[in-house]
């Protein structure tokens, strides 16, 4: 980070007034924080890495009050971060805002090898941190687990279900699987002398079982693909629905009921899979749009997509001991879908590369279910999901791994609906290309947009997405918040073009206060289903309301709240 970089970060905070997942201000006056390691641990954690200011006074607006010996700050800084472990090579930058010293540093994403980046003082259990929102809050063991196994190659879905047998196999699958490889790799079968094996043999020569103790137990794997009936050995081991009547959990339908509609599935996972997905079609809203003469239904969202997030948590979900408790959640609301896995990313794999950086959790699990025919392990599916949504005029899925799971969102309003075109032309005589358009109608959804945002959503490259944002803000439709990677597009509020706000969600929120008097961050984000992740993107909605006069703001800091003028 340069000089430049650096002024840009402290212009973009003081501008927003708002301390991000990517950025972290500390006032500093008296030295070096005394828990700065937490922030170290935590933004070498994150995707990307993050950036530290201090000098800066979160509690008084972000006004500059510089550190008080900012040589004796650097020292005290470059021992900090010798003590991570692994160490951290920090390059603060000195410079003097308003006649007072400010540092701002970046901190390095740390190799996926030695996370979890940890005080080494403290221990790894102890030392490990994990950035939420904008605050950093100590790792669990599960989430520290998580880490140490993407180091290498687990093996948990090729371990031997001692309680098992292979009695408890399928045999009819089982023989159409075996002469699918006779057939299909004649070279393997003879490589190793299937013909000469007994049945369970031929079972221990593929991995579907295994002889442990002088007895045959199926594998892990080998009793999902083909077992009976795997959920008597595996109750949580299942995939749940659960239909909302509205927009987050605590919404009851007219008629008092929790959920609409509420339903397990058991089985092999491919018998799951298919369940899962016949359930999630059955609720959803359907349309009808007439071609001449035939007739095509429409379905709220994209049947390939939801299957292929549906097979992809079963498929790379955590199969540890620690994770066999938690089962594949599907939960749909009124206004999205939501398919949660047990288990973050693995490996390399994190929510910025996931459309080309292949890992995989569970190898043997997978090479079955590539060869019975339920994936196509080409790494294609994440970037067909995408498809798919763009293709039906939606939004891109978002996807959020938070260690403990993963998930994947998609958004069920259409951004090319008949209101939306009309507001698109009064922007007819601006030099707009369809990729920015459809930026445009994404904004108008959604508070804000990054770059891979535009990228997924027009399938462009990361080079011609910055170039057409930035085309965007020279027209002034949009504007730039924050910097480099970190940089979101907001729209752009101006008296001389029409921009208007989500209404949806201008509305529930103005209704909040209405009623309650007054709104918080994390009240808004409850209100409208959004993830804590997503503080920042409550914060630029509740303030651009305070910017029209639609509400006024109290407090500063985490003590903000937004009440009835």
């Amino acid at each position: 980070m340069d000089q430049r970089e650096a002024f840009d970060w402290v212009g973009a905070i003081r501008i927003d007034r708002f301390e991000g997942s990517e950025v972290e201000v500390k006032a500093a006056q008296r030295g070096l924080p005394r828990r700065l390691y937490e922030t170290l641990s935590a933004f070498a954690n994150c995707t990307g890495g993050g950036v530290v200011i201090l000098g800066l006074d979160e509690t008084h607006d972000f006004a500059v009050v510089g550190v008080a010996d900012p040589q004796q700050m650097l020292a005290a800084l470059s021992d900090l971060a010798s003590q991570m472990e692994p160490p951290l090579r920090l390059a603060p930058v000195v410079m003097r805002v308003e006649g007072k010293p400010v540092i701002v540093f970046e901190v390095p994403e740390c190799d996926y090898r030695r996370k979890p980046c940890h005080y080494g003082p403290a221990g790894m259990n102890s030392g490990s941190y994990i950035r939420v929102g904008n605050t950093n809050r100590r790792m669990t063991d599960y989430e520290i687990f998580t880490y140490v196994s993407s180091r290498g190659q687990p093996a948990y879905d090729r371990v031997p279900v001692r309680s098992a047998t292979i009695e408890d196999l399928d045999r009819a699958p089982l023989e159409v699987y075996l002469t699918q490889v006779r057939q299909e790799k004649p070279r393997l079968w003879e490589r190793l002398r299937l013909d000469a094996r007994t049945f369970p043999e031929r079972l221990c020569a593929l991995e579907i079982a295994v002889q442990a103790n002088g007895a045959i137990h199926p594998t892990l794997a080998g009793l999902l693909v083909f077992g009976l009936w795997p959920q008597r050995y595996f109750p949580a081991l299942t995939i749940t629905f659960v239909r909302y009547y509205g927009t987050e959990t605590g919404l009851k339908g007219p008629r008092g009921e929790r959920f609409l509609d509420n339903r397990k599935f058991e089985g092999r996972l491919d018998e799951m899979v298919d369940d899962a997905v016949q359930r999630v079609v059955v609720n959803m809203r359907h349309g009808t749009l007439i071609e001449g003469v035939f007739h095509r239904t429409l379905l709220e969202y994209p049947e390939e997509a939801v299957r292929e997030a549906i097979v992809n948590a079963v498929a790379h979900r955590d199969y540890s001991p620690l994770a066999q408790g938690g089962h594949v959640r599907i939960e749909m609301y009124a206004d999205r879908l939501v398919v949660i896995t047990p288990g973050g990313l693995h490996g390399p794999v994190n929510e910025e590369n996931l459309e080309v950086e292949l890992a995989t959790r569970n190898q043997i699990l997978m090479r079955l279910l590539e060869e019975t025919g339920v994936v196509e392990n080409r790494g294609s599916g994440i970037p067909m999901m995408i498809a798919s949504m763009r293709e039906a005029h939606l939004e891109p899925p978002r996807f959020r791994d938070t260690r403990a799971s993963f998930r994947v969102i998609f958004k069920n309003h259409t951004l090319l609906k008949p209101e939306t075109v009309v507001w698109l032309n009064q922007f007819a005589g601006y030099p707009l290309n369809d990729a920015q358009r459809m930026a445009l109608a994404y904004l108008r959804a959604n508070e804000c947009m990054t770059n891979s945002d535009y990228r997924r959503l027009n399938n462009t490259t990361t080079v011609d997405a910055t170039r057409e944002l930035r085309g965007l803000v020279d027209l002034g439709l949009v504007e730039m918040h924050g910097t480099r990677r970190w940089a979101y597009y907001a729209l752009v509020v101006d008296a001389g073009v029409e921009l208007e706000p989500a209404d949806r969600l201008v509305r529930l929120v103005l209704d909040y206060v209405r009623e309650y008097g007054s709104i918080t961050n994390r009240e808004s984000r409850n209100l409208l289903g959004w993830e804590d992740e997503e503080r920042g993107r409550a914060y630029r909605l509740l303030n651009r309301l305070v910017r029209e006069g639609k509400l006024r703001k109290e407090g500063c800091g985490r003590g903000t709240r937004y009440a009835r003028l």
